[in-house]
């Protein structure tokens, strides 16, 4: 019945005016900075292609190997006509930025306004600067011909989540995604055969949307031979899922 329905307050039905008028304020203000940020992206990225976004630790030191193999691989991806996308950050994102800046194609970075840790590298030829995770990462995905994902923390394990998510359920086009480093993933993938896809979490199916590859050359093989049988550039029908911008 009518009478036992929850009553749930709206925004405008508030009876202190002073308070419905400066939270209305703040929200829309907030709904045009990530307005901005997806319209400033697409000026700026919509014709950069093709593209790989690269994850990794803000953590890892320049002396760290998968600092080396980082820089290594994006230097080859630019080298071979692939822009490179990284967070713009420290560690895997500067080395990663470094690799292609070096090389013949755009370095860009989506760099990130954190209190503490985000500080931009000096390695980017495009670069942007987001206050949203969320509008960051749907440009990491958006411009993305492939995902090359080197050792991480919770940020890399997010990043590498929604790309995979994405794919599986049809909200983006089917692309290489590529784990480096065997040693630091091969306990996640065995657990997520064991524990995900065993209970009926995931298929097996699902399992082989990653690739686990060490070498960086074998990385840019990887990626060529995914489409050495289709166009990389999106077709029309790629286009329409991408509901999740």
């Amino acid at each position: 019945m009518e009478s036992d329905r929850k009553k749930v307050p709206r925004l405008r039905q508030l009876t202190n005016v002073e308070r419905a008028t400066s939270r209305k304020a703040s929200e829309s203000w907030q709904m045009f900075t990530i307005m901005a940020e997806f319209i400033d992206a697409t000026e700026r990225l919509s014709e950069v292609r093709p593209a790989v976004s690269m994850f990794g630790s803000a953590r890892i030191a320049p002396d760290n190997p998968y600092y080396a193999i980082a820089a290594d691989i994006a230097r080859r991806l630019s080298d071979a006509g692939f822009a490179v996308i990284s967070g713009g950050g420290p560690g895997i994102m500067e080395a990663a930025n470094k690799g292609a800046f070096e090389g013949k194609s755009p370095s860009i970075g989506l760099n990130i306004e954190l209190p503490n840790e985000q500080v931009s590298n000096a390695w980017q030829n495009i670069s942007l600067s987001f206050r949203h995770f969320f509008a960051r990462k749907v440009a990491f995905v958006q411009y993305a011909d492939a995902y090359v994902v080197l050792p991480g923390g919770f940020g890399t394990l997010d990043e590498l989540s929604e790309v995979l998510a994405l794919i599986q359920t049809g909200k983006t086009r089917h692309i290489p995604v590529i784990l480096v480093g065997t040693t630091f993933w091969r306990g996640l993938l065995a657990w997520m055969h064991e524990q995900m896809a065993s209970t009926g979490m995931i298929t097996a199916e699902d399992l082989q949307l990653v690739q686990l590859i060490d070498e960086p050359a074998n990385v840019i093989d990887a990626i060529f031979a995914f489409y050495e049988e289709r166009d990389i550039v999106p077709s029309e029908t790629e286009h329409q899922p991408r509901s999740f911008l």
